[in-house]
This record gives structure tokens, sequence and C-alpha cells, in this order.
């Protein structure tokens, strides 16, 4: 049966390998972002590559809640119930400057790229979701339990916790939630041009497998908690970081 499935964040990294493994599979995709351009190359190239127009795209900012009532409103338009909310939008900051209201703009903007787009979009879709059956997946970070980011852990921890506050109102319903938590992931905008061939390396000898992750390999394991095979599972966080969490 084709699924209805929303991946935010789908036009690039992490959330455009997500929408790729669903598209193939023969499920309709919409995927959610702020760049219209970026959006529209993805979705261009996952239908060219799927042979169908499966792949939609809406063009909005997830920590803006009007914007998030008018994405809502045109993904329930039609009526279709949603069997898959992967909510993959987020990003890191730059640095501030010192000082008491820096630390707190920092704070508050991590929160808002990291925590409030998947709540906000995830509760706007409550009345579409299938029940039983839909399943939620939300993307944290080894930051969220390692540390090593400050403010972006713990926005990244929020969101951890938020998986498994949502599981257990969810569960009644019979709605899946849970969480991937990947390490370093290659092939993202995520470090943009703050990556050096030294902490690169350093990344890579924190894992146990002795190399970096792909968005594929994380997009395998969204896939798997939104499926059949993971029909028993929800509350739970998967590690997606060549065990990276243990150390070297």
């Amino acid at each position: 049966m084709e699924r209805s499935v929303i991946v935010s964040g789908g036009g690039t990294g992490i959330g455009r390998a997500t929408a790729r493994r669903f598209v193939l599979a023969g499920d309709a995709v919409t995927i959610i972002g702020r760049r219209e351009a970026v959006l529209v190359a993805a979705a261009t190239e996952l239908n060219g590559e799927a042979g169908t127009d499966a792949v939609r795209t809406l063009v909005g900012d997830l920590s803006d809640p009007a914007e998030v009532e008018r994405l809502a409103a045109a993904i329930l338009a039609d009526g279709r119930l949603i069997d898959v909310v992967v909510n993959n939008a987020g990003g890191v900051g730059a640095a501030t400057d010192a000082g008491l209201a820096a630390v707190a703009a920092d704070w508050e903007g991590e929160l808002r790229r990291n925590v409030l787009p998947g709540v906000l979009l995830t509760e706007a879709l409550q009345t579409g979701l299938r029940r039983p059956g839909a399943s939620v997946v939300n993307v944290s970070s080894i930051a969220a339990l390692a540390g090593g980011g400050d403010s972006y852990s713990g926005a990244k921890a929020a969101l951890l916790g938020w998986t498994l506050d949502l599981a257990v109102r969810s569960g009644r319903d019979g709605v899946r939630v849970n969480a991937v938590v990947p390490g370093f992931i290659e092939d993202t905008e995520f470090f943009g041009d703050r990556m050096t061939d030294d902490r690169r390396q350093r990344l890579v000898d924190r894992t146990l497998l002795g190399r970096a992750g792909t968005p594929d390999d994380v997009a395998s394991c969204i896939y798997f908690l939104a499926s059949d095979g993971a029909s028993y599972v929800t509350g739970q966080l998967l590690h997606v970081n060549g065990g990276a969490l243990l150390g070297r």
C-alpha cells in the first residue's frame, strides 16, 4: 500500500536520503523546507529516479506557528491520512559573543531550529495521523547524549525527551514514536566550512567501525522504524553512530 510520508528538512542530506528511501519503495512523499530551489531540485531528481511524480514540495519556516498552520492545512487538504512523519529539520547556529543576552539568544535559536519544528509540525498534523498505524520518527544527535555542542546538545536532548513523552501520549492510539541518534554523518550541510581533515579524523576515530556515517545509513534506520517490521517498537532511541557513543 502506498503510504503518505512527510519529511521535514527534506531537500538535502539525511532528509533527502530519507525521502529517496520512501519514494523508491512506492510511497508518496512531501518534503518541507525553507529553500524553494533546493526542494524543487531534490524533488525533480527523486521523481526522475523513481519514474513518478510522488514527491511534492512545501516551502515554509517550521519554527513559525502561523507558517506551520498554513503548511499543515495544505497537507491535510486532500483528506488523506498520514502514515509517517519524519522530523528532520534542524541545524546549528554560529557561535555568539559573550554576555548573558548572547547566551540567551544562542539557546533560543537552537531551540527554534531543533525542537520547535518537530513539535509544531507533529501537533499540527495530529488530526491527520492514521490511527492506529502512523509512525513519527525524530532525528536527534549524538550530541544530545555525549555533549560537545552546549546549546545544540541541550536542544537535541530536549528533542529526545519530547520523543519519549509523545510516545507515551500516542501509544493508546496505536501511533508509534521513535528517534534516531546519528553521529558523524558526511555529505550533509551540517558542518559547513567548519570541517577540517584533523577534525574529520578525530570524529572517525571515535567510532568503533572506523568510518564516517552516510545519509543513507540514517535513512535506512528511519525507514525501518516506520515499517511494519518495527510495529512493536515505540519510545526507542536508535543509535546510528558507528558505536561512537562508547568512544575508543
